[in-house]
């Protein structure tokens, strides 16, 4: 297995581009790809919005202006018939991603979400979860978790930060490429420089949700935020400084660049990961103040908790990485099966506190679910 230190190193999106050229492109299958469909038939509807936060300037680039984003909706639909269904990413997008994750070109193109792009969204109100991806990924990289959500309900706003990502394209055909560097989280300076600068981006996003200047109803009182790896990190950090939020969620990310591992949190956070510890983990349970899970998914790597897995075998990652890199990145579980574990507990965490709906197999072991191991959980 990798080391600790190496697999947050991945952090995100993780640095996989770092550790090996590219290989040559291997033939390319005109397979589809389908990310599983929600476990419900509801359907489910997409957008994407091109957000500027005018009282903001640009926290990686200040000389260029109001910060700039690129936001994903995801919701459920009145009805999808003419509709299309939506596309993982953009071309140009898809093709930077596929670079950097030694993908082969083409891979991301061929996964097929099951939202309609563009679909009538529910009159709501809804509950909203913001999503944060990992360092150097992007806004589709959880598509079929947002899906899920959903299905079952739930507004997902899923945020591309600018300069983080790896890139984001807007409407006027700009790409903005990340500006980051390939060292490893750690560093105190940048990480919190980082996460400040997502923390910033979620609070606008539900600025601009709460004052009803975009096209869904939200419901005020029922907020949580969620991330992968650095976008865990975040979403630890924006629920310290926001009490609007009510539920905060890490999907396997060092708690770095954030206050919260020294102050703890006030308000329900559960922890999904695929190690056992990591140091920001264990500084964060001695200060935590309220409801909160550490769950262990056993057979998963670092980015189980993504759609990545399921364009991982189609684009023949494994070629091109050495056995315990991809290991450390995928773990054992079949791709459906990791996506099927997560979804589950993360619906499940939501409808607890943002529903006020049974959740038991957040209070201990589920024979349904053996691979989720309860390594921490207080009240």
């Amino acid at each position: 297995m990798i080391k600790r230190r190496s697999l947050f190193a991945l952090a995100g999106l993780g640095g996989a581009a770092a550790l090996l050229p590219a290989g040559p492109a291997l033939a390319d299958s005109p397979q589809p790809i389908d990310l599983p469909s929600p476990t419900v038939g509801r359907p489910v509807g997409t957008v994407s919005l091109h957000l500027v936060d005018h009282g903001r300037p640009d926290p990686f680039e200040p000389a260029s202006g109001a910060r700039e984003l690129m936001v994903q909706f995801w919701y459920p639909a009145r009805g999808t018939a003419g509709l299309a269904r939506a596309s993982y990413t953009t071309p140009r997008v898809a093709a930077a991603l596929e670079g950097f994750l030694l993908l082969d070109p083409g891979t991301l193109s061929r996964i097929r979400p099951t939202a309609h792009a563009g679909a009538p969204v529910h009159p709501g109100p809804l509950p909203l979860l913001l999503f944060g991806h990992g360092r150097k990924g992007g806004r589709s990289n959880c598509t079929a978790l947002a899906e899920e959500l959903a299905a079952h309900g739930y507004l997902v706003a899923a945020i591309d930060h600018t300069y983080d990502a790896t890139a984001v394209e807007f409407p006027d055909g700009r790409v903005v490429y990340s500006s980051l560097s390939d060292d490893p989280p750690g560093n105190d300076g940048p990480d919190r420089q980082q996460i400040a600068a997502r923390v910033g981006d979620l609070r606008f996003v539900v600025d601009e949700l709460t004052g009803g200047r975009l096209p869904f109803r939200v419901d005020g009182g029922r907020i949580g935020v969620l991330g992968h790896s650095m976008g865990g990190a975040a979403a630890a950090e924006a629920l310290r400084q926001d009490s609007r939020l009510r539920i905060g969620l890490d999907l396997d990310g060092g708690l770095f660049g954030s206050s919260v591992p020294e102050l703890g949190l006030d308000r329900p956070f559960l922890l999904l990961t695929s190690l056992e510890d990591h140091d920001t983990w264990r500084r964060w349970r001695e200060h935590h103040r309220a409801w909160g899970r550490q769950l262990r998914t056993r057979g998963t790597g670092h980015l189980s908790f993504t759609d990545l897995p399921h364009a991982a075998g189609p684009g023949h990652l494994a070629d091109r990485l050495p056995a315990e890199v991809y290991a450390g990145l995928f773990g054992t579980l079949a791709p459906a099966r990791a996506t099927e574990l997560t979804r589950a507990y993360v619906r499940a965490f939501a409808d607890r506190f943002l529903r006020d709906l049974p959740a038991p197999i957040l209070d201990g072991p589920s024979p349904r679910y053996p691979e989720i191991e309860f390594r921490w959980s207080v009240q």
